[in-house]
């Protein structure tokens, strides 16, 4: 059993992928423009981790696969990590405006953050002995 603070965090958790997942096929140009170009096929590992996203967030809304959604998502937050590290070390311009040097590092410090955010509001309580 969650408690209401995971809930809340947890629903959050899985409308943040789910419509991040949905832009991965509505506007994939900027995710094109920060995959790193010794990876090969970007156009599908973008289609792809946007599939990814989408079963992720909608996966941490069905209780008997919630924790291996999470666990995907991990698993999937760690495999972009490179597309962040190239956005920032290239000054990818990605959005609308340019982002700071401070943005762009950010996001790298973000990746540890987002990892504990699915891992915290997917563990199970802990149950009396």
């Amino acid at each position: 059993m969650l408690t209401k603070p995971r809930k809340i965090l947890l629903l959050i958790a899985a409308l943040f992928y789910s419509l991040a997942g949905v832009l991965h096929f509505l506007k994939p140009a900027p995710y094109l423009k920060i995959m790193p170009p010794y990876l090969p096929w970007p156009l599908a590992m973008v289609y792809v981790s946007g599939a990814a996203e989408i079963a992720g967030g909608l996966g941490l809304l069905i209780p008997p696969v919630r924790r291996a959604a999470a666990w995907g998502l991990v698993a999937l937050l760690i495999a972009v990590f490179p597309a962040n590290v190239y956005m920032a070390t290239n000054r990818v311009e990605a959005g609308a405006a340019a982002l700071s040097p401070a943005v762009l590092y950010g996001r790298l410090l973000l990746q540890p953050l987002l990892i504990w955010w699915v891992l915290w509001c997917t563990k199970p309580a802990a149950r009396a002995v």
